[in-house]
């Protein structure tokens, strides 16, 4: 029912929904640390705004995504969709042929990897 609503509802608006109405409500937990509804918002606001400021992101502009399983994946991905720009997930175990592949695929712009992507995921 929420998708045949104009506009549909996003995974974004849902978010912003429970970060607005439950701030201090534990969102991740991930070895140990505890991360909010508000901290996953204030990160994922200023790596968006570190995103359009620095690498000039627009919306439409699709971005390929090669990070591990961590918590700044998951900010990554919300402040993709706040500027609007598709994310092309890749498979940080993907090397080789098959990685350039789902690059080529995706047609991103840009690369987004963690700093010690060698086989590190």
């Amino acid at each position: 029912r929420r998708l045949s609503g104009r506009p549909a509802v996003t995974l974004l608006d849902v978010f912003r929904r429970h970060a607005r109405l439950r701030p201090r409500r534990p969102l991740l937990l991930f070895q140990g640390d505890t991360f909010t509804f508000e901290d996953v918002e204030r990160q994922s606001n200023r790596a968006a705004w570190a995103l359009w400021r620095r690498l000039g992101l627009q919306s439409g502009r699709t971005v390929a995504v090669f990070l591990p399983n961590e918590p700044a994946y998951l900010w990554t991905w919300l402040a993709l969709a706040k500027l609007g720009c598709p994310m092309a997930c890749l498979n940080c175990n993907v090397r080789g042929r098959a990685l350039r592949h789902a690059l080529e695929a995706a047609e991103a712009t840009v690369v987004l990897a963690s700093p010690g992507e060698r086989g590190q995921c």
